[in-house]
């Protein structure tokens, strides 16, 4: 079975109700893969948290002293978009602790999913847009200390540009940044990754899932990568919230099968995380974000 990585603490962040995030969503979507018996209790990992000496390895040392210990200034918190409180600290510990989890699982498995992660707008001295340290860059600088593992591909199919991304992995050769988002939204000031696919607003399905198949198999190709870390974002879907693509969750259904399909092809295990998502309809939102278990499970199921 392929393994699930969850902590309880990810939906346990009290928000103002006008609050645009939806910080019930994990929770919700735990929930919803027991329920719809798309995964089973003994799948689920919880990780531990996130010590500070990780976490500077890429980030700035005091921006992280000062969010860890609640000094960070209230125009910083701005730009993240949380009031900062222990809670949101313990949130994020965790929840970058699970994606290297998550890669770490994958490289054992072949597959790995976290309920959580995609925190590609933190940068190395700054967070942004709902991001305070950037869990797939970290993810992927852990991965490269482990046995086999050379090459990293980010491979970010979240809506919006992984900036951070683009600017916390540049001092990594061996790390990969490929960003497929849509051109007019945020951020504003778009940054440089390795590769950057721009997709004009209101793009559906057919030209979309072109864009996804050819370049993944390009970089595949190309790269030869020994981990794909994989931000499967669903606010392209057609009602997000924050998202201007037009695509279905048929679409992204499609999307997830591709990328996990041309993993499983090349022999490259594949650490999953859910990315973005915005929507106050809370069961909606997890049956988009349920496509990626879906498109796991009949990936591997076929191949057992």
């Amino acid at each position: 079975m392929i393994p699930l990585i969850y902590h309880a603490s990810y939906s346990k962040l009290a928000l103002p109700s006008t609050h645009r995030f939806p910080i019930t969503k994990y929770q919700a979507l735990y929930d919803y893969l027991l329920e719809q018996g798309i995964a089973e209790p003994s799948q689920f990992i919880a990780p531990e948290s996130a010590s500070t000496q990780n976490l500077k390895q890429l980030h700035q040392a005091s921006y992280v002293d000062d969010f860890i210990n609640g000094t960070i200034e209230s125009k910083d918190l701005r730009r993240i978009g949380f009031p900062w409180s222990k809670a949101l600290v313990e949130r994020t510990l965790y929840s970058v602790a699970g994606t290297a989890l998550t890669c770490e699982q994958a490289i054992t498995h072949g597959c790995a999913i976290h309920l959580s992660g995609g925190y590609h707008h933190a940068h190395q001295q700054f967070g942004s847009g709902y991001c305070i340290f950037n869990d797939l860059a970290l993810a992927a600088n852990a991965s490269l200390q482990l046995d086999h593992i050379e090459t990293v591909l980010i491979f970010d199919c979240d809506v919006h540009q992984g900036d951070g991304t683009a600017t916390v992995a540049q001092s990594l050769e061996q790390v990969i940044t490929c960003s497929i988002h849509c051109q007019q939204n945020f951020p504003a000031r778009k940054q440089v990754s390795d590769y950057d696919v721009e997709l004009p607003q209101g793009t559906q399905d057919k030209h979309y899932l072109e864009a996804v198949s050819q370049t993944l198999a390009y970089l595949i190709r190309l790269h030869k990568p020994d981990l794909i870390i994989y931000d499967a974002g669903v606010d392209i879907h057609s009602d997000d919230n924050l998202g201007y693509l037009n695509i279905s969750t048929d679409g992204i259904y499609a999307r997830d099968l591709e990328v996990i399909h041309q993993a499983k092809t090349a022999q490259i295990p594949i650490a999953c995380v859910i990315g973005g998502g915005y929507s106050k309809e809370s069961t909606q939102l997890s049956v988009r974000h349920s496509q990626l278990f879906i498109a796991a499970n009949n990936i591997w199921q076929s191949a057992s």
